[in-house]
């Protein structure tokens, strides 16, 4: 059957080639789809329920919030574990599925199970779910900076004009902002004063609630025109809070500045930034969606940002301290100067070896449309390409060119013992099929070679199957295109001048120098194996000395660094150690900027303590 795909391939140029421009351009719609990204996502299909209550220690958290959403959320379909979280004023509730699992459909059983849960929880406290993102979602940080600008006035820009804008971009799951100052009202009461007039904290907040809102009347007719009545109550400054009315004693109204100090004050603060350790900033972390292109969400950004650079107020810049399209682009080139030189050196190979120029065209245009197939299967399944991905095809380059070498080589041999009767044609389809099943079965053998790697789990099994997913790909896109493409490119590209093989001064040189070894190996068999069995044991002892690693390193340009203090740190402790620690490390010269994150921030993606320091 092999024999009889040869021969109809070198008989039916045209189609063949057809078929490879329609593959190829259908691997470079691939290329251009498939999602991009730095690294595999390692983490598992989870929802994070995120629970706010406010000004409640970690205890009353766990009791009140934590552990009756952590026991309701046991019985959710397919999930694995069930992990809760309780810090000072907030609740993380992680439900981890199996893997597998999809995002959306987890998300929505979670949200069936939390309608239930919530009715469970104190009066007022209104559990949410995290963002359909992963742990590697943070793709793009910036900070908001500006001359004569205060932190309260920065964290406003950031929260009402930045985020917005950013969330809009395609593939943004969340905008998350941390550092600064959240402004807010603080009434500050006088506690004799309240005794002294009767007035309870629960009239003081009825009080406000009432006095902060607006109502709605009908309608008057006027002049032929319709006019609503709206009566207007929202509080706007400092003053209508003063003026507000807490108590009518005997006829004299008590106002709030009666009874209580009213002055605008930050908002209790669990996470900060810094920036090369000249002090606080206002950061932003936008946040992808699962399964987004990394690439083109990063670019989405990017482009939203610039649009609202003219509407941000005077002497407001926005700075990236983190951008993970560096990284993304680096692997790309990595890989695209990986094919490259695999061309150039096959090209040299067959032009060494073989002296003849057009034969090494067989093997330049096999081995980019292998790869584009194999970029049609991630797409297809939805692969990603990412570090580890491209790894495996870059370690499949080296043998997807051997068939078609060996398959040209072989050509040349019969062309040069070919009888005169034989057209060129026939003593090349020959060739081919004297060597061409041996060689696709040979390249399926290496293929199937990565299947137990598929057998992996959890982390492992992530980190590792992209790799083994695109070298099968690559593999396999070699074997078929040995007994399709390479006998038809040979029959276009091999003819004109063969030199034969003895009179090309490479190989008579390599001939004469590996002559010998072999007929010592031949004649000394026994003394052979045992040099080579040797070698193998004295391989072990520095083998088990070899380091390990879970991932490989990698040359990003950007290093995370991430100390822990002790707990219970205060954030104004945090602070001074985050600038003094990112002052150090801005000292080196090779550091063109470090920035520096303690807490949390305002997103259900990060449970990080005031302890933990986070620095890029």
């Amino acid at each position: 059957m092999i024999a009889a795909v040869i021969r109809w391939s070198a008989r039916n140029i045209f189609l063949v080639g057809l078929a490879s421009v329609f593959i190829g351009l259908a691997g470079v719609y691939a290329l251009k789809h498939v999602p991009l990204d730095a690294i595999p996502d390692l983490s598992d299909v989870q929802v994070i329920i995120y629970t706010e209550y406010p000004g409640q220690a970690p205890q009353v958290v766990e009791d009140q919030v934590t552990y009756p959403l952590t026991t309701s959320m046991l019985s959710v379909p397919r999930s694995r574990v069930v992990r809760g979280f309780s810090f000072f004023g907030v609740s993380f509730v992680y439900v981890v599925f199996e893997d597998g699992t999809d995002l959306y459909w987890a998300r929505s059983r979670v949200l069936e199970y939390l309608n239930t849960a919530a009715q469970r929880l104190p009066s007022g406290i209104t559990p949410t779910l995290g963002p359909d993102a992963t742990g590697v979602g943070w793709v793009y940080q910036y900070i908001v900076r500006g001359n004569q600008k205060t932190l309260a006035e920065l964290r406003t820009v950031q929260d009402w004009q930045v985020r917005y804008a950013i969330a809009k971009a395609e593939g943004v799951a969340e905008v998350a902002s941390v550092g600064g100052f959240v402004k807010q009202y603080s009434i500050v009461v006088d506690p004799r004063r309240l005794q002294a007039l009767g007035i309870t904290l629960d009239k003081i907040r009825a009080a406000l609630r009432a006095s902060n809102r607006d109502v709605g009347g009908r309608t008057v007719e006027l002049s032929e025109r319709e006019f609503a009545i709206r009566g207007r109550g929202y509080v706007k400054n400092i003053s209508d809070l003063e003026q507000i009315v807490v108590k009518n004693d005997r006829g004299v109204p008590v106002l709030l500045r009666d009874v209580a100090r009213i002055e605008l004050a930050p908002d209790e603060r669990r996470g900060i930034t810094e920036l090369n350790g000249e002090g606080e900033v206002v950061s932003g972390i936008a946040v992808q969606r699962f399964g987004q292109n990394a690439l083109s969400v990063i670019a989405n950004v990017k482009d939203r940002l610039a649009e609202i650079a003219s509407g941000l107020p005077q002497g407001v810049t926005i700075q990236a301290v983190y951008d993970r399209s560096d990284l993304i682009n680096r692997a790309i080139e990595t890989l695209k100067r990986t094919l490259i030189e695999e061309s150039i050196i096959v090209a040299l190979v067959c032009f060494v070896f073989l002296l003849h120029v057009r034969s090494a065209f067989v093997a330049i245009i096999t081995l980019p449309l292998g790869i584009l197939i194999a970029y049609i299967c991630m797409y297809v399944l939805g692969l990603s390409s990412n570090i580890m991905s491209l790894g495996g095809i870059a370690i499949a380059i080296g043998a997807m060119v051997d068939a078609a070498i060996v398959m040209i080589e072989n050509a040349h041999k019969r062309l040069e013992r070919a009888s005169p009767d034989q057209t060129r044609i026939e003593v090349i389809t020959d060739a081919a099929i004297q060597v061409g099943p041996a060689l696709f079965f040979s390249l399926l053998i290496i293929t199937v070679s990565f299947l137990p790697i598929f057998t992996l789990e959890a982390q492992e099994g992530r980190l590792f199957k992209p790799l083994a997913y695109t070298k099968t790909f690559a593999m396999a896109a070699a074997a078929f295109l040995s007994i399709t493409l390479v006998p038809a490119l040979m029959t276009l590209f091999v003819r004109g001048r063969i030199v034969p093989e003895h009179r090309n001064p490479v190989n008579r040189f390599l001939i004469w120098a590996y002559r010998p070894v072999i007929l010592v190996a031949l004649r000394f068999k026994w003394t052979t194996i045992v040099i080579a069995l040797a070698v193998l044991a004295a391989s072990l002892w520095p083998a088990a000395k070899l380091g390990m690693e879970f991932m490989p390193t990698l040359n990003e340009g950007t290093l995370f660094y991430m100390p822990t203090t002790l707990p219970g740190l205060s954030i104004t402790k945090a602070a001074e150690l985050l600038q003094t620690q990112d002052k150090i490390i801005k000292s080196f010269p090779e550091v063109e900027s470090v920035w520096g994150k303690a807490g949390r921030a305002s997103t259900a993606t990060d449970p990080a303590p005031t302890e933990m320091f986070e620095t890029v």
